[in-house]
Parts: structure tokens; C-alpha cells; sequence
């Protein structure tokens, strides 16, 4: 009974909220020039809420050059539960920060703020478009299979001497407005750039970057401001905007979308979060008195409460409109509810339906929503165009994320076949695919292949040559290529959408680092003198990326298209063999058959006994050929992948 009662309080709560806060947009700050309206979502009951700002203007670095003159106001709460002051003068360039019992903080939905994101800041954002801004255009996709996804960090990416980055770019947004980069990306050929979290972030002090600090930024604190670290000057609260503008503007001229890291999942800590601070408990989850730690990092936000929801999709509209993102990463997807989801989906949708939404389907931890509404894996049939990381095919490849020495799939071991068959399908109902088999998953998940990332190894876990040398003992480098090059060939024509981790193309490792997420560059960095030592993988990786770009045939987008062109062949233990046939997609190869062989020794396939050209054999790829073949069967070179077109 007792029970009973608390959940429907917290239910006449929850419809009291949503009544009050229906109009509210998250506008926390209204300027003009004649007066500035502050409006906030804090507890009715609360004792005290006013605003404080300080109306002596910055200098060109962000610093005030005396003691601020700072007045407060005292907010008065409306009707539909909101507060407000209205501050009269002309308050450009002020700081300003909320007070709620006490408690400060920039608000939840600050745009621009200080140093280190304590205060918010008061601009005109139209000021911070770089010139051309409004004439930017998202380059076009038609599906996301046609995407070539490209996840990095931006300190990673270009730290390191050996980039050719201007040194006072390097580690920053602006490093990828240079040629070399833009360059590389392109004759690479990934078409999106998945960037980790890029919003202020809590872990890197932006008063101390003379000095040595690093993180991956999982740590949010400001969702809806540029991090500071990564701008040329974190002191001056429109340079980071400025800067994270042009460079999406210098991808997007490169045809290069850009796809961001969201992580509202959880935040950097309870106590001096903004949302706790301006209203505490209510954006967080709890279980018998105590926050819930789904997300592993000590608390999990409460996506389905309305103003949480509501903050989560009009920050995902304010990236889409105000800084022109093409897509998003959410963090740790299955702490969210479908709910919350599927609405930021029809939301993104009225904006522009191109727009790729994909994301962690699980958590780190229970959860204290029912499992039934969380936006895992499972689930992904009650999402309808949102996609979902594939473990299946990543551990079926590498082997297990809870072991970092057992190997799977590359390092020889069979019963993992039918697990990369599933990923290859993307993980859709494919009459071949023995789902009992399939490692996590017992059924498909996905309903197009549109919804499956398939991917070897991303940011977090070892990179992809660390594994190797973990699960395969006394393994040598060029065993470390030929399986790397192999691994890539299973992602990159599987009918999901590829994503790769930056610095693969040129054999990066980490030197054995699990979780990197705050270890120094020595470990982090992209070695670019790589290119020069491995010229071989880089030049597979770019023919391999544009067999897929030619050919149709890999990305079909559509299940019922897969099932009736994509056909599995018996093959022996450690080979996966499959055929598309038909002219797949409109496809100029009438067949195409793909022969993966992951045994340390050739391996005899049995094929079509037809003329066929060779286009890819024992890391070389050529689409013009490699030479011709007519019989029931080919020997494959050990670890490598073979591609035969008729």
C-alpha cells in the first residue's frame, strides 16, 4: 500500500510538471538590447531563487579587467511554473549565474559560458558564425549505409608533431580546418566524423592547458557549449563556438558529415551538477533512497520525466540548428527509455530525416526503470530508425569484452561463424543465420540493416592491434596486418553501416591500454610516421572503403533486399563464405563472393564453378582484377580475405 501511494504521488507529480512546463522551450536567457529575461525550472517550494550578473564586460581574453560590478535579481515564479526576472539595460557579453537556495550554477541550458563553464555568458550567436555559415550545406546521403563512419578525439587526431597540424591547432577544433587533415579524411574515403564528446566537459581545467591533461570527455557538465580545451582561447566564451562552426564548416565542404558523442546519460557528478543545482533530484533516477548507477558512473538521469525528456530533445534540435551536426552517438543508449528515444527520432525527422541517430544499445548497470522501456539492443524493433552498436560481429572478430586474451574468430578459433554470418546480415532475420549460434542474441534485432553498427573497435576497449597482441601470444607484425586487414574487409561489406576507430588505417595501438580515457598522449596519440612505415594498410583500407562506395551490392539498406540477394555458402571451420547475387542494388557485378579465412594456413573453398575475376587476394585489392578463375574451388591465402566479381 505504502508503495502504491508513493508511485501515485510521484505520478500526480509528474503530470503537474508536464502541465506547467508546457511551453517552456529551454530559452533560459531571452536578450535584446533594451532588456534581458532570465527563466528558469527550479522547485516550486524553493526559498530563494534569483540571478546574478556581472556588467562589467570582458576584455578580448575573456578576463575582466577589474572586479566585477554584480547585480542580483530576485525571481518571481509563474504560473506554469516557471521563473523569472527581467533585467532592463543591455547585457551583452555579461556573465551570469543562477542561484537556488543557495545553490549556483549557469543553469541547465546555458549557450555560451566562461572559463571552465561556471557562468553562463551573454552573445549574440549570430556573431560567431564564421563567414559563409548560412550557406552551409549537409552533404547528402541518401541511407546511412552509405555511410563510412570515422570516430575520433580531437586531441588524439592531431597531437602528435608527426599530423603536419599548425602546432597552436593541434589537439583543437581548428586542426581539422587544415588541408592535411581534410586531405587524409578524403583520400581515405570516410564520409562521417563521429567526434567523442566535444560539449564543456568537467575532468580538463581549461585555466591550465600549458599543462599536461587529457580525458575523453565522457563527463558532462554544459551539454549545449563547445568544450574549451579544444579551442584556441577557452577564456573568451564565443571563441569556442566560433571555432567548433568552422570546423564543421570545413568538413561539410569536404562533403564530410559530422556526427557527435551526446552523453546525457549520466553527468560528471550529483553534487555539482547543473541539474542538480537548479532542481535537485529531479533529473536523476533513485532506488530506495539512493541514485541508481546504471550508467557505472555513480548516477543515471531520468529520461523519461518530462523536462528531462524535453531537455534531451531540444538540445539535440539546438546542435542541429545552431551548429549544423548531422548526426548522434548516445552514449550508453540503454539507460534512456524507448520513449524518449522514438520522440527525439520524430523530432530530428521534422528537421531532417538524413540525420543519423545510433547509440550503446545496453548499460553499465541495472537500471531503475523497468527493463521492458529501456532502449537496449533488444529493443531496437520498437525504434524504428535509430541503430545500435553490434557486439556480435565485434566479438565474434576479436573475441570477448570481458577477456582481453581470448580471441575469437581471428586468431583461428572456430564457433564463431555464425555470429560474423549475423553481422555480415546485419543482424536482421536472415533464413541462414542460425540465431541459437549467435553470441548475445539469441534472435535479430534489427529490422533493417540500417540499424546495425558493424565495427571491430572503437574508443573504448583495446584497439583493434592491442587485441592481437593480447589473445594471439608472440604474435609479429605481419600477422598483426594481415589479420587487421581481414577484420576490416568483414566490416567494411557487411550490409550494417561501417564504423572505424581513427588511426587504424595506419596501425595504431595504445600500447596495451584497456581504458585510456584519461592516460597521456604518449598512449593516445595517432603516430603519423605510420603511414610511412605501414604504406600497405593505409592503401587497403582506402580501396577497400571505395569497393564499397562503388558497389551497391554492399549496402542494400533494405532487409527484404539482403535476404533475397545475400546467400551464405558451407565453407570450412575458420572461413565464412557468402555470394550476392542478381546485380544486387543495380550493382554493375552480376556476383560477387566474399571469402573470409581466418586459418594460419590456405584454406580450399568451394565456389561457383564460373568465370570469375579476382579483385581483392592476400591484402591487395584491385577492382580492375588480379587475375581470373573457373573452378568449383579456390584456395585462399591464410588470414586474408579474397572478393571474386563475375
Amino acid at each position: 500500500m505504502k508503495h502504491f501511494f508513493i508511485t501515485a504521488l510521484l505520478m500526480l507529480a509528474t503530470m503537474a510538471v508536464q502541465a506547467q512546463t508546457a511551453d517552456f522551450d529551454f530559452k533560459e536567457v531571452i536578450y535584446t538590447p533594451e532588456q534581458t529575461t532570465f527563466q528558469l525550472f527550479a522547485p516550486q517550494n524553493a526559498k530563494s531563487v534569483t540571478v546574478e550578473f556581472m556588467k562589467t564586460p570582458a576584455n578580448k581574453m575573456g578576463r575582466r579587467q577589474m572586479p566585477p560590478k554584480r547585480q542580483k535579481v530576485k525571481m518571481n515564479l509563474g504560473k506554469d511554473g516557471i521563473w523569472r526576472a527581467v533585467a532592463k539595460g543591455d547585457l551583452l557579453n555579461c556573465h551570469y549565474r543562477f542561484f537556488v537556495d543557495g545553490q549556483t550554477s549557469p543553469g541547465v541550458f546555458a549557450k555560451a559560458v566562461g572559463v571552465n563553464g561556471t557562468e553562463g555568458v551573454i552573445i549574440n550567436l549570430k556573431d560567431t558564425d564564421p563567414e559563409g555559415w548560412a550557406a552551409d550545406q549537409r552533404p547528402q546521403v541518401k541511407s546511412p549505409v552509405d555511410l563510412v563512419i570515422y570516430e575520433m578525439h580531437h586531441r588524439d587526431f592531431s597531437i602528435d608533431p608527426s599530423s603536419g597540424i599548425t602546432p597552436q591547432h593541434r589537439g583543437k577544433f581548428l586542426a581539422l580546418t587544415e588541408q592535411c587533415a581534410i586531405d587524409h579524411l578524403k583520400q581515405l574515403g570516410v564520409n562521417a566524423i563521429h567526434i567523442l564528446p566535444s560539449y564543456d566537459y568537467g575532468s580538463v581545467d581549461e585555466t591550465r592547458l600549458d599543462q599536461p591533461q587529457y580525458n575523453w570527455g565522457y563527463d558532462p557538465v554544459n551539454y549545449n557549449v563547445p568544450d574549451g580545451s579544444y579551442s584556441t582561447n577557452p577564456f573568451d566564451p564565443a571563441c569556442r563556438i566560433r571555432e567548433f562552426k568552422q570546423m564543421v564548416q570545413a568538413l561539410h565542404k569536404a562533403g564530410i558529415r559530422v556526427i557527435l558523442d551526446v552523453v546525457y546519460n549520466h553527468t560528471y557528478d550529483i553534487d555539482h551538477s547543473n541539474f542538480q543545482r537548479t532542481y535537485p533530484d529531479y533529473y536523476y533516477r533513485k532506488v530506495e533512497g539512493n541514485y541508481s548507477n546504471g550508467s557505472g558512473c555513480g548516477n543515471e538521469t531520468a529520461s523519461e520525466r518530462p523536462m528531462m525528456r524535453r531537455f534531451m530533445i531540444e538540445s539535440v534540435k539546438y546542435w542541429i540548428n545552431e551548429y549544423h551536426i548531422d548526426g548522434f552517438r548516445f552514449d550508453l543508449m540503454g539507460v534512456h527509455d524507448i520513449e524518449t528515444m522514438n520522440v527525439i527520432r520524430q523530432a530530428v525527422d521534422a528537421i531532417d530525416p538524413s540525420i543519423f541517430i545510433y547509440g550503446e544499445g545496453w548499460s553499465a548497470g541495472a537500471c531503475a526503470l523497468p527493463a521492458e522501456q529501456l532502449a537496449v539492443k533488444a529493443h531496437i524493433p520498437q525504434m524504428p530508425r535509430i541503430a545500435a552498436f553490434s557486439d556480435e560481429i565485434r566479438d565474434a572478430l576479436r573475441g570477448p569484452f570481458s577477456d582481453d586474451t581470448k580471441g575469437a574468430f581471428l586468431a583461428g578459433l572456430s564457433g564463431e561463424e555464425e555470429s560474423l554470418k549475423a553481422g555480415i546480415a546485419g543482424m536482421i532475420d536472415h533464413p541462414q543465420v542460425d540465431y541459437t549460434k549467435v553470441n548475445y542474441s539469441d534472435e535479430p534485432w534489427a529490422l533493417q540493416p540500417t540499424q546495425m553498427i558493424s565495427y571491430v573497435s572503437c574508443h573504448d576497449d583495446m584497439c583493434l592491434t592491442d587485441r592481437l597482441r593480447a589473445s594471439i601470444p608472440g604474435i609479429k607484425t605481419d600477422e598483426i596486418i594481415r589479420l587487421d586487414l581481414l577484420a576490416q574487409t568483414a566490416v567494411m561489406l557487411s550490409q550494417g553501416v561501417p564504423f572505424m576507430l581513427a588511426g587504424e588505417e595506419m596501425l595504431r595501438d595504445k600500447k596495451g591500454v584497456h581504458n585510456s580515457f584519461e592516460s597521456p598522449d604518449s598512449v593516445n596519440h595517432l603516430d603519423w610516421d605510420n603511414l610511412r612505415r605501414y604504406p600497405q594498410v593505409f592503401d587497403y583500407y582506402k580501396k577497400l572503403i571505395a569497393m564499397r562506395k562503388n558497389h551497391p551490392a554492399f549496402r542494400l539498406g533494405d532487409a527484404d533486399l539482403v535476404r533475397r540477394h545475400l546467400e551464405f555458402f558451407v565453407a570450412p571451420k575458420g572461413v565464412v563464405t557468402y555470394h550476392l547475387s542478381g546485380h544486387a542494388g543495380g550493382d554493375a557485378w552480376g556476383d560477387i563472393i566474399v571469402i573470409l579465412n581466418s586459418n594460419k594456413e590456405p584454406t580450399k573453398v568451394d565456389i561457383l564453378e564460373e568465370p570469375f575475376t579476382i579483385v581483392c587476394r592476400d591484402g591487395v585489392i584491385d577492382e580492375n582484377g588480379l587475375g581470373e578463375i573457373c573452378a568449383e574451388q579456390v584456395e585462399v591465402p591464410a588470414q586474408s580475405a579474397m572478393v571474386l566479381v563475375r
